[in-house]
């Protein structure tokens, strides 16, 4: 095992761990330990279970007011570490590097965690709520067919990136760089630093000093819990499946209902990639936050409380969920 694995959640005075909390690790396919934390719902009736995925770089205790969130509307909520962040097992011996060979990988994890929840009788309809990274992963996983999720609402997803952070010609310098062997080196100018503790003023991901400090303040507490730039094989394999959530059939394929948010001021990722996408769904729709940027649901109230409104209404949960589900699975 490569890194040590976590098995607690990381609470400070400005975001303390919800109650009723329960961290586990649990195993994937291929060996590997993750970090999962499991919250039961707050409010009553039950209305089925929400799982959060994460972007790059991510970890659940950034997720704890979103947890809340989910949970006074009277869903469980679950949350997990991908490989290789968080408190999950790390792929690399430098455990700032932000690393895995493929992105197929990620699919491994997501599998683990639906089967935990189906083991730990999580209650159903089921819900995703992914960003970014979180979000492109669930993707490319839908293209090899359903998952047990009845929908999904995606933030920022990472179909394409930002020329701002990366110009057209690194997809080849990546893929050309992991071909002679360098795929476990950061790339080319990256480093151990993480981008989530840089100082507020200009940065990419929230207009909102509070919440961006908060998150920094985890990291000063916790920094094992931090990873710095992505290495070659995580840059080249993201472009390779970016290129095929690019290819205009791909989402023609996909049948879960998806609600595609993204960002009007968005410096990470590209919004023109997310809106191309979301165009061509056969079952989802987009809207955009105007103003807003990268970290949706880490943003400023006026913002952040758009993107929620959004999702609430698309993720009712309770009994007109269950009908919906039973529907889709007799029709399959």
């Amino acid at each position: 095992m490569l890194g040590a694995v976590r098995t607690d959640l990381v609470g400070t005075p400005e975001n303390p761990v919800p109650a009723e909390a329960r961290c586990f690790i649990i195993g994937t396919a291929d060996g590997l330990s993750l970090r999962l934390a499991q919250w039961p719902a707050s409010a009553m009736p039950i209305q089925g279970t929400v799982l959060l995925l994460q972007g790059r770089a991510e970890f659940i205790e950034k997720y704890f007011e979103t947890a809340n969130h989910f949970r006074a509307r009277g869903f469980d909520v679950v949350s997990f570490d991908w490989r290789g962040q968080g408190g999950s097992e790390r792929l690399t011996r430098n455990p700032k590097k932000g690393h895995v060979r493929r992105f197929s990988d990620y699919h491994r994890d997501l599998d683990a965690v639906f089967a935990d929840m189906e083991a730990r009788s999580s209650p159903k309809p089921w819900f995703v709520v992914a960003h970014s990274m979180g979000a492109a992963i669930f993707l490319a996983r839908l293209g090899r067919g359903p998952t047990p999720a009845l929908r999904a609402a995606l933030t920022s997803p990472m179909i394409g990136i930002s020329p701002a952070i990366a110009p057209r010609y690194a997809a080849v310098i990546a893929i050309m760089l992991a071909g002679l062997g360098l795929g476990r080196s950061f790339v080319p100018g990256g480093g151990s630093s993480s981008i989530s503790t840089g100082p507020f003023e200009n940065n990419r991901l929230s207009t909102d000093r509070i919440r961006y400090e908060r998150n920094a303040a985890i990291l000063s507490v916790a920094p094992d819990l931090a990873i710095g730039s992505p290495t070659v094989d995580w840059a080249a394999s993201a472009w390779r499946m970016m290129s095929g959530l690019s290819d205009p059939n791909f989402p023609r394929r996909i049948t879960t209902p998806l609600l595609v948010i993204a960002s009007g001021d968005e410096r990470v990722v590209s919004t023109q990639a997310t809106e191309r996408f979301a165009s061509r769904l056969k079952s989802g729709s987009a809207i955009v936050i105007v103003g807003g940027r990268h970290e949706l649901l880490m943003e400023s109230d006026f913002f952040r409380d758009q993107a929620l409104a959004a999702i609430d209404a698309f993720i009712p949960g309770g009994e007109l969920s269950l009908r919906e589900e039973e529907s889709t699975t007799a029709s399959a």
